[in-house]
């Protein structure tokens, strides 16, 4: 997450409710045959184990909260983006991709079967993870009737009611600059934005938005909708690193070895979701993409290889050692950050809100989320 701003006196709120009775659980998204699994954990006996104490209740429920969350996002990339979605254009190889996804394509051939994966990734974490808090007597966490956001309108949306708004965001890039750095954000280091995105969308809007082939651009799409597929890489590859921090911060309170050994598990699938990402994010700003400038939007996205900067390299994938525990201490390559302060539940819950995803939310449902972050960042092992 955004070391910038996921500081605690970024958050600023007042104390919010410490007892949530939220109960049931799961998104409405394209793979519901998961969302059974609930009732099949029960069933199998699942629910033998002693109930989980406060601590470790209070960090699944949070990170529950916060795959619903992925979910709905995510659902909202794979319905416009994902494979097999939308109406076709005719491309090369015969091949049959709306604008959206040729330009997700032109960032890595593969990218609409990505999307689709992660997005079936998010909503088996979810379902998982409250399945699992049923079956050890705990609640778990229903954020239904908060989905009240519209969402895009283009051809291939559900139009189903949202719980996030991926047309408002404002995407920190300064992880593009710290996982090549060699400091640390936990020992005080902070970090530029690689490229600036304000107010923008990730997704096409409307039907306007897939635009239109425009011979100038340099890759099979054009540069209308190669913006928003920028945008949206740069996004993807934000989620993820804020997951695998998360997960890695909540694993150093968690005092149940099961439990343990869900945070270590689905912390390691985040990982997985966000080197993928980089190397995706990274595509965009470098030939034969960029450098381009979409005219209708106003974004430039620049060649990173032109000039050179290790600090944004695009083809610099893994994490570059840094300062790990006192700077006395030979660099090392590790997940960055891992303390509270900003890779903790509230330090997320800010991040997420200041990203923009909520906009148009109501303050019950912020509260709500910041409640289960406080109690998370509560618990000690």
């Amino acid at each position: 997450m955004n070391e910038k701003i996921m500081s605690e006196d970024t958050i600023g709120r007042r104390s919010f409710m410490k007892r949530l009775g939220m109960a049931g659980a799961a998104a409405a998204l394209p793979v519901g045959a998961l969302l059974t699994s609930q009732r099949r954990a029960s069933a199998a006996g699942y629910n033998t184990s002693p109930r989980l104490g406060r601590g470790d209740a209070a960090i699944l429920r949070f990170l529950a909260a916060a795959e619903l969350i992925e979910s709905d996002l995510w659902t909202q990339y794979a319905e416009l983006g994902g494979i097999g979605n939308n109406p076709p254009i005719e491309v090369e190889m015969g091949q049959t991709l709306n604008n959206y996804q040729v330009a997700l394509s032109n960032l890595d051939p593969d990218g609409p079967q990505y999307i689709s994966s992660n997005t079936l990734d998010e909503v088996s974490h979810a379902t998982f993870l409250n399945a699992y808090l049923e079956s050890r007597g705990a609640e778990p966490v229903n954020f239904d009737e908060f989905r009240t956001l519209e969402g895009s309108t283009a051809t291939g949306s559900s139009g189903i009611k949202r719980l996030t708004n991926l047309m408002h965001l404002n995407v920190d890039t300064s992880w593009y600059v710290r996982y090549r750095s060699a400091t640390n954000p936990d020992l005080g280091a902070t970090f530029p934005q690689a490229i600036t995105l304000n107010d923008v969308t990730a997704i096409p809007r409307t039907d306007a938005d897939f635009g239109t082939t425009d011979p100038s651009f340099n890759v099979l799409g054009n540069a209308q909708i190669q913006a928003i597929a920028n945008v949206a890489a740069f996004h993807f590859a934000m989620i993820e690193q804020g997951g695998t921090s998360l997960y890695a911060a909540m694993s150093q309170k968690v005092t149940d070895a099961q439990v343990l050994e869900i945070t270590l598990g689905i912390g390691g699938d985040e990982i997985a979701h966000f080197l993928e990402w980089v190397d995706f994010s990274g595509n965009g700003v470098q030939a034969p993409v960029a450098p381009f400038t979409d005219t209708v939007s106003g974004l430039t996205f620049p060649n990173f290889f032109s000039p050179l900067n290790p600090l944004i390299q695009p083809s610099l994938i893994f994490p570059v050692p840094c300062e790990f525990i006192s700077p006395d201490l030979p660099h090392v390559a590790i997940i960055r950050p891992l303390t509270d302060k900003f890779g903790g539940a509230v330090a997320a819950a800010a991040s997420l809100t200041a990203d923009g995803l909520f906009t148009g939310q109501s303050t019950k449902f912020l509260d709500a989320l910041h409640s289960l972050a406080e109690a998370a960042d509560a618990a000690a092992r």
